[in-house]
């Protein structure tokens, strides 16, 4: 079971590399991508010490960023991925990088994310 798992994030994380890879989201000037709509979602970080940003949607993945309590930030999706505190969902952040954060320490302003 956990090695059927590891297997479905593993597949999950190349998905949605190969997905940024193959030109799904177009970059602007600013080296941001250009979501549907031409629009960011946004969210607030509640997590008390900040927010570590991962190379994939699981706490065992490379940390890559922070995001301070009390920053917004920008999302670009959301996506199944490890469950973080009885949350399940994680948000591919675009903040100058992309990165994957617990949507659990995010909460959204405006709507929701589309999905990935």
């Amino acid at each position: 079971m956990a090695l059927r798992r590891s297997l479905s994030r593993v597949a999950m994380s190349a998905a949605a590399t190969a997905l940024l890879l193959t030109g799904a989201a177009p970059a602007l000037a600013d080296g941001h991508p250009t979501p549907p709509g031409d629009r960011f979602y946004q969210g607030l970080v509640t997590a008390r010490g900040g927010l570590q940003l991962h190379t994939s949607p699981t706490t065992g993945s490379e940390v890559i960023g922070f995001a301070p309590k009390g920053s917004v930030v920008d999302i670009f999706c959301k996506a199944p991925g490890e469950t973080v505190d009885g949350n399940p969902l994680w948000y591919l952040l675009a903040d100058g990088t992309w990165a994957w954060g617990p949507a659990r320490y995010i909460d959204n302003i405006g709507p929701a994310p589309r999905w990935c």
